[in-house]
């Protein structure tokens, strides 16, 4: 859902400019004052302030409390992220996946929500394998906190949660849950 910083139609048009994408790239690095990124990037202090206006209504860039400083706004770049496809936090950025897992997990999720169990096997695997990544290896958890978690990608949270144990990817004892399967990142 789009958010008061803006949206990914919006972010996209503010960094489709030279200037203003130059001005992210230098704010991806360190904070600036106006001034600072008017120097570093030789332009117009009136110029490099305009940019900004639009920049900061996109919400790609947020003004710090000082009323001077600007900083990329990395969350609402997730945030886009997210609205356009499947989550690509904990490693699986679709760059990094299979182009089978990216098209399936384009097929499958909507603005980082799944739209449907896939019924054919292998997608379904695809689909539970990233769902999988959002459990902590070796750290228990309880049904409360696994309905969460899976209820954060589907409404059905009672099917997502039995396809995970049932594929491997979570076990159970107890009423306790834990991560048995899947891709694990190391950072």
């Amino acid at each position: 859902m789009p958010t008061s910083r803006g949206n990914p139609d919006d972010i996209v048009r503010a960094l489709a400019d030279p200037e203003r994408m130059a001005i992210a790239g230098v704010l991806a690095r360190a904070d600036r004052t106006a001034d600072e990124l008017a120097a570093e990037l030789d332009l117009e202090p009136r110029r490099t302030m305009a940019q900004l206006g639009k920049l900061t209504s996109a919400g790609v860039v947020a003004v710090g409390s000082d009323r001077r400083t600007y900083r990329l706004d990395v969350g609402a770049l997730r945030q886009a992220a997210e609205i356009v496809g499947p989550p690509r936090d904990a490693g699986l950025a679709l760059g990094a996946a299979s182009d089978d897992e990216e098209h399936v997990l384009k097929t499958f999720f909507r603005n980082g929500r799944l739209t449907e169990i896939p019924m054919k096997r292998s997608k379904r695997r695809i689909v539970l394998e990233r769902v999988a990544l959002e459990f902590e290896p070796g750290r228990r958890y309880d049904e409360k906190e696994v309905n969460a978690i899976v209820g954060a990608f589907f409404t059905d949270h009672a099917s997502l949660r039995r396809y995970l144990v049932d594929e491997g990817f979570l076990d159970r004892d107890h009423g306790e849950y834990w991560r048995a399967g899947g891709r694990v990142v190391v950072d």
